[in-house]
């Protein structure tokens, strides 16, 4: 009598089960909150006013060529972090572009609209260097190199006991490799609201990390994450408890397949473009409802 052996029952059940897991980063972003949460320490901001769980020194690497970093334990609004990521590829401060999408950056905009820490003019403008052109042709002509570094963070006016700003980069630098044909990204984060922010600026990198590797010819290769002070709001709790209860939301890995010269077209500010990559990603993406309405700490 024909029939699967045990072995082939085995492997169709991995097959299987697999199709049915969560994506990968779901099941990292989980286990990263779950380990936030129980083993933090509780801190006070004298900032927000608001209580934290806190965790130093936080690493995680993806591989987003297996699966694109998009949560779907949670609706996220994905028009906005490429809406964003093409603004911060022209270079601009002001918020013309980005409030045709999306108005977020509004709280920390300057009274003229413009925001004075926006991370893409601080690539290409602010310290006189235009880093990011610099960065893409410099690994063109060298790809061997271990010197493609770009830096948000401005040493003579964020932090320390300068001046309170609205706004100081929260990712305040990030490094580019070639490595087996493939751009590796590093992106590094003071401080990182894991509800709120974390998953934006994961999908905002990776998605940055997708052109450049296309502009240069490339595979995409590591993203690795680094945030010094991961945490997670008290008024946030809910939610998180919320989402920790979603173990058994089933999600496919969701791929990144970028219309042609992408990198070109957002140094452009092209807004079909923003167009065509919400609808990439909108028609793969089959989230779990949104949680509660979470207040950014300010």
């Amino acid at each position: 009598m024909g029939g699967n052996t045990a072995q082939e029952l085995v492997s169709l059940w991995v097959i299987t089960s697999d199709f049915f897991l969560m994506t990968t980063f779901d099941r990292l972003y989980r286990d990263t909150l779950h380990h936030i949460y129980s083993e933090g320490e509780d801190l006070f901001s004298q900032r927000t006013g608001v209580h934290t769980k806190a965790v130093p020194g936080y690493t995680y690497n993806i591989e987003p060529s297996k699966g694109f970093p998009l949560l779907t334990l949670r609706k996220i609004p994905v028009k906005l972090f490429c809406a964003e990521v093409v603004w911060m590829i022209t270079g601009e401060k002001h918020l013309s572009f980005l409030r045709k999408f999306t108005k977020i950056w509004d709280d920390f905009a300057e009274e003229d609209g413009t925001v004075e820490a926006a991370y893409g003019h601080r690539w290409r403008v602010h310290f006189g260097r235009d880093q990011l052109i610099d960065l893409v042709e410099h690994l063109r002509e060298e790809p061997s190199s271990r010197q493609a570094v770009v830096v948000m963070w401005d040493p003579a006016s964020d932090g320390l006991r300068s001046a309170k700003k609205k706004n100081v980069p929260c990712p305040f630098t990030w490094v580019a490799n070639i490595i087996g044909d493939k751009l590796n990204l590093h992106l590094v984060i003071r401080s990182n609201d894991m509800m709120l922010g974390n998953p934006h600026d994961t999908a905002g990198f990776a998605l940055l990390q997708a052109m450049i590797a296309q502009e240069l010819g490339v595979a995409v290769g590591k993203l690795t994450i680094s945030i010094s002070h991961a945490h997670i709001y008290s008024n946030h709790f809910d939610q998180l408890e919320a989402l920790l209860e979603r173990e058994e939301h089933t999600h496919e890995e969701i791929y990144c397949r970028l219309p042609e010269q992408s990198f070109q077209r957002a140094l452009q500010g092209d807004e079909q473009l923003v167009e065509e990559l919400f609808q990439m990603f909108k028609a793969q993406y089959h989230p779990a409802p949104s949680v509660e309405r979470m207040q950014i700490a300010l």
